[in-house]
């Protein structure tokens, strides 16, 4: 890595302690990490924050990293240079737009470089901006592998929580655009107006007293035999209930912060099943070619069906501030953290 181009240090937000508290998480001075063979630079252009993100910040995700730590687990920008001795796919990314996931073992996106698996970089095409790659793996690529899920003429119908989250949304969209009947289930009134705007048939409030009856007869009516459950706890168990032998929920969050509540029953004597849904364990068992064909499809879909709403681009100073904003609104749209505009120093 000799492009003088390049700098010594960079500005990274770095994650010291998992206590859930603002000091813990600073801006610092870094050294511009080195490369090794197969690995890229990327000069990140911005950064998304997902729930996985804040999880991690507590300690509660399933990832854990030795600190102290860049967090961000998806963004996007160019790659500047490839490490010494990389093979072809790493030399021939330098100069390429892309978005890009951070390495399991090592520091995420937080920061105005990261050095990235050239495997785990997707090359942008044209029509796709840097903001939209920065928010391209985490929900899009989620909303299609789950969507992937849908057995076609054997699952007549599907349900989802938190539907009205931005991955919630593009599921609708998808179920819409695809004639597939979509039970949505949220937890506020503005919610369920949010989701009849948005053109949803079925759309169940889990804060109404008559919750339980209504969807069971909603997951009878449709002949519902698979959800996404990105809640857990309690929903967990209503949703297996409410479903008709042989149902599947793939619970993929746990934004209630609690253990699935379920019925044995169900599984032993309904067939019923529950099982785990983990985007980077997806992507690992995908072929090269499985990749470029999902890449290319959730591209062409970002400006529709996958599109994601962004209600601010902060500065890494102000990334306390969009946290705590975006950790307490998180259907308002998406909040990009942007290196580039940090402020003037002195």
């Amino acid at each position: 890595m000799n492009d003088k181009t390049i700098p010594a240090t960079m500005r990274a937000l770095e994650l010291r302690a998992v206590d859930g508290r603002p000091e813990s998480l600073a801006l610092v001075e870094r050294p511009v990490p080195r490369l090794a063979k197969n690995k890229v630079l990327v000069r990140i252009g911005a950064a998304s924050v997902n729930p996985s993100d804040l999880m991690f910040l507590q300690g509660l995700y399933g990832q854990k990293k030795k600190l102290p730590v860049v967090p961000g687990f998806e963004g996007a920008g160019e790659v500047v240079a490839s490490g010494d001795g990389s093979g072809m796919l790493a030399r021939a990314l330098v100069g390429r737009r892309v978005a890009c996931a951070a390495p399991h073992d090592g520091d995420g996106t937080w920061a105005e470089y990261m050095v990235a698996d050239a495997s785990q970089c997707i090359p942008l095409i044209k029509e796709v901006s840097i903001e939209q790659g920065a928010a391209m793996i985490v929900n899009p690529f989620s909303a299609y592998a789950l969507m992937k899920n849908v057995r076609y003429g054997l699952d007549r119908a599907v349900a989802q929580t938190a539907a009205a989250s931005a991955l919630g949304q593009m599921i609708n969209r998808l179920a819409l655009s695809r004639n597939i009947p979509l039970v949505n289930i949220v937890r506020r009134a503005e919610q369920v107006e949010l989701l009849r705007q948005a053109g949803a048939t079925h759309v169940l409030n889990s804060s109404e007293p008559d919750f339980d009856e209504r969807l069971k007869d909603l997951c009878r009516s449709l002949r519902v035999t698979l959800a996404f459950d990105a809640v857990a706890g309690e929903l967990t168990g209503q949703l297996l209930r409410a479903m008709p032998n042989g149902a599947r929920v793939i619970v993929y969050g746990a934004l209630s912060m609690g253990a699935c509540m379920i019925d044995p029953r169900g599984l032993i004597f309904e067939r019923k099943r529950v099982e785990g849904f983990w985007l980077a364990e997806w992507m690992r068992a995908q072929n090269l070619l499985s990749k470029l064909v999902a890449s290319r499809r959730v591209q062409k879909l970002l400006a529709s069906d996958l599109q994601t709403e962004i209600r601010a681009r902060l500065p890494l100073e102000d990334a306390a501030r969009g946290l705590h904003d975006y950790a307490g609104h998180m259907t308002g749209g998406k909040i990009l953290l942007v290196p580039a505009m940090h402020k003037e120093r002195g």
